[in-house]
């Protein structure tokens, strides 16, 4: 039985480079005569729905408030920075590793804390000497 090829990130995570779908397309913004002629930007595209991601990872990503993350749950990544569409399949991946590594971390739930006693007496303090500064301002009262 033949391996398949993984993408794992620094996290752990191990996503099968067989949910990935490539398109190649033609790069936008300037350029010679070669850039109308040859397919260097890629596309990368990876259904959340489908994939085999762990599901806390999924919701995560789906709850990411990004752009790249379409209604369906398609996450759509656009590379090309690069003149080569073999430097943008990898830029690709890249941007996707960190997506996946920044969905793979949970958030420290906060804890509710109180202010220190010496905390509380510093802010009265500072009040009561803003209060003591506007007295000040005002016209005296005969």
């Amino acid at each position: 039985m033949v391996d398949e090829e993984f993408l794992c990130t620094p996290g752990g995570l191990r996503l099968p480079l067989r949910e990935i779908e490539w398109t190649a397309m033609r790069s936008q913004g300037p350029g010679g005569q070669h850039v109308n002629k040859v397919s260097s930007a890629v596309q990368l595209r990876l259904n959340l729905n489908r994939c085999s991601l762990p599901e806390a990872v999924r919701a995560r990503l789906l709850a990411f408030k990004d752009r790249r993350i379409s209604r369906e749950g398609v996450l759509l990544i656009k590379a090309q920075e690069y003149r080569s569409q073999a430097r943008n399949r990898a830029a690709a991946l890249t941007r996707l590793t960190n997506l996946l590594d920044r969905a793979a971390q949970k958030k420290k739930p906060r804890l509710a804390t109180q202010p220190t006693r010496a905390a509380r007496r510093r802010r009265l303090d500072r009040k009561k000497q803003r209060g003591d500064l506007k007295k000040l301002r005002r016209t005296p009262s005969d």
